[in-house]
């Protein structure tokens, strides 16, 4: 009897023996995991602590701790123009226990601008899904005699030397945005960048740059006091936050900007690699958080129009970001750094 009980214990040692520990017991005794989560999960921001990317990456973890029994981790990794946080996601351990909060500055602009990258935005990572886009919105002065989108294309091709666009900095959506009005309108502006948003929106307040593209959330407060001017904004689709204020693409009657779109865009990847089931499971989760009344609300308090969809969506997404921001820097002749 003790034979054959030792006989069976081996042949099932051989087979893999499910525990009720949640493990199981491969060739040799080894144990393997057999269920996602087992422990605690890590989404890498390539940002500072505070900044909006940050706090976007604290809500979407909340919610995900809920919905998956296991707390999910912010690991601020700022750096080298997002590239650092980036770069260690990329070439984390494809095990499901690392996630990367991706936008549209690791995805779509820093590939086609920064010449030593370490990291490949198709073949280094895994989409799960898309998060959101938060538009950029279109303000000007008071005191510009303008009033519309159109308006400013006039005042513009009339005044050819006389307008400057601010920016947060050569590379930023910000810059990026009024080099492809540029383009797309026939325009000339001098683009004059600054340190970060803050600066650059003071200058616009003030007068020594007259318009600019900047994140809706930090731009839309001097909206409504009344300090600056908001033309447009910069999504396909009205935000939430200012239903009012039209998009480019609505506002423009004398020009064709119906494909007009510059958003800050945010998604969740993980290292290449990273199992097919692993990835289902976090798409199925964050689709499930993306339906739920406060995180929608979260969202449009920030002025974001809400994602969600397939894995297979947010790859497509990235194929024609870096296809349109390509041809915005090759046109515009930013200088590849």
């Amino acid at each position: 009897m003790f034979r054959r009980i030792k006989t069976a214990f081996a042949a099932a040692l051989a087979a893999g023996l499910t525990l009720g520990s949640g493990l199981t017991l491969g060739a040799g005794g080894a144990a393997a995991e057999t269920a996602w989560p087992l422990r605690n999960i890590t989404i890498i921001v390539p940002y500072s602590a505070g900044g909006a990317t940050d706090i976007l990456a604290r809500k979407v973890a909340e919610g995900l701790t809920t919905i998956l029994g296991k707390t999910v981790i912010v690991d601020n990794r700022p750096g080298a123009g997002a590239t650092l946080g980036t770069t260690l996601a990329a070439n984390a351990k494809p095990d499901g226990y690392t996630l990367f909060l991706g936008q549209v500055s690791s995805h779509g602009i820093a590939p086609n601008l920064y010449t030593t990258l370490k990291y490949d935005p198709v073949k280094s990572f895994v989409p799960i899904v898309y998060l959101d886009a938060i538009p950029n919105i279109l303000v000007v002065n008071k005191n510009l005699p303008v009033n519309t989108v159109d308006e400013l294309i006039a005042y513009a091709k009339a005044n050819p030397d006389k307008l400057n666009y601010a920016s947060s900095g050569i590379g930023a959506s910000t810059h990026l945005s009024g080099e492809m009005f540029k383009a797309k309108t026939g325009i000339q502006m001098t683009h004059i960048p600054f340190p970060g948003s803050a600066q650059a929106i003071t200058s616009v307040i003030g007068g020594q740059t007259q318009l600019m593209f900047d994140n809706m959330p930090s731009a839309y407060q001097y909206v409504l006091s009344g300090d600056l001017k908001a033309l447009a904004i910069t999504t396909l689709q009205r935000s939430p936050l200012a239903p009012n204020i039209p998009t480019v693409a609505e506002a423009a009657k004398s020009v064709d900007l119906s494909t007009f779109e510059a958003t800050s865009w945010f998604g969740l990847f993980a290292p290449a690699g990273t199992p097919k089931e692993v990835v289902a499971r976090v798409n199925a989760a964050t689709n499930e958080l993306l339906k739920k009344p406060e995180m929608i609300k979260f969202l449009h308090d920030s002025g974001a129009v809400v994602g969600g969809g397939t894995p297979e969506e947010l790859a497509r997404h990235v194929d024609a970001e870096l296809a349109k921001w390509k041809g915005v820097i090759d046109q515009a002749g930013v200088p590849k750094q």
